[in-house]
């Protein structure tokens, strides 16, 4: 062997252990799913305070609006009958869940419903409570003043727009309408540089883009969409690629890595799994079970 490719090889396999070193030691993004879903009832201010008490680095929510123009973190723009109950305690029937349509009612209305009393079929460790789907704001107010007063590293906030061009003006604004009631809460308490918007929609995405240039922006991806495709027709560059963890691969990493966009896969739940994730070199996850990600990482 010449000199020369020693030389070579040499620089290569130098290069190789270097780029293996930084992506290493970079931040991993742990996000706590809906809080903590596999622990706490989903979207709630009690779930949020369990996952910054186990570590995340960012609290990953959902927001719908309601009739009187109110942001409220929901993950469904409905009272869903997986985990809500009725005023009165009455089950809500599946059939008749969309029926009680949040951007039909005000908030006043939907502070007497129960989101986190029901058992959850597919969580059975999570904990029951009596609580209610809250406002951004209280979701801002409560979990900057417990850092606060807990000494705890803030905390990034990934919000998911659920818009689709099928629920506008029924389930929801249009985007460019839904996009200014939700960056006025977030800059009412000064976090544009700890929020990012998430969305399915790239409509979404394009106002955001448009309109508020200073956010970073996470483009989600469903199975049976081609990522590369969606993020062709989005027609910018996005900071964030968030397909679902069953599409993610070396290649899906590497086409990332290229690009300078960060890789963060929706919801990666078993240890397995997590630990397949890590091994490709993604940028963090999001998870129902931070306190498990958190001994992996």
């Amino acid at each position: 062997m010449s000199k020369n490719l020693l030389l070579l090889l040499s620089i290569i396999m130098f290069s190789a252990c270097n780029s293996a070193q930084k992506q290493t030691a970079k931040t991993f993004d742990l996000q706590g799913h809906r809080g903590c879903r596999g622990l706490f009832p989903e979207n709630s201010i009690e779930g949020f305070i369990q996952a910054v008490n186990l570590g995340v680095n960012t609290i990953e929510l959902d927001v719908v609006i309601t009739a009187d123009s109110q942001v409220v973190v929901s993950h469904e723009p409905w009272m869903g009958c997986e985990i809500c109950l009725q005023p009165s305690g009455k089950e809500i029937d599946s059939a008749e869940e969309k029926h009680f349509n949040i951007y039909k009612m005000k908030f006043a209305e939907l502070k007497d419903w129960d989101c986190g009393s029901k058992p959850h079929p597919r969580f059975q460790f999570q904990q029951k409570m009596k609580t209610n789907k809250p406002l951004l704001s209280e979701v801002f107010k409560t979990i900057e003043q417990y850092l606060k007063d807990k000494h705890i590293p803030e905390v990034k906030y990934n919000i998911e727009i659920k818009s689709s061009p099928e629920g506008d003006n029924i389930y929801h604004p249009s985007p460019s309408v839904f996009c200014k009631l939700v960056t006025e809460q977030i800059e009412k308490f000064g976090l544009e540089k700890r929020s990012i918007i998430q969305s399915f929609d790239n409509r979404t995405l394009r106002v955001m883009h448009d309109k508020y240039p200073r956010y970073n922006l996470a483009l989600l991806v469903e199975p049976l969409e081609n990522p590369k495709s969606k993020l062709s027709q989005l027609g910018f560059k996005i900071e964030i690629l968030s397909p679902n963890f069953r599409m993610v691969d070396s290649a899906l990493v590497s086409y990332c890595f290229l690009r300078k966009m960060q890789i963060i896969p929706w919801t990666v739940n078993e240890e397995e799994d997590m630990k397949r994730m890590l091994a490709l070199g993604v940028d963090g996850i999001i998870t129902d079970y931070p306190d498990l990600a958190a001994t992996l990482r």
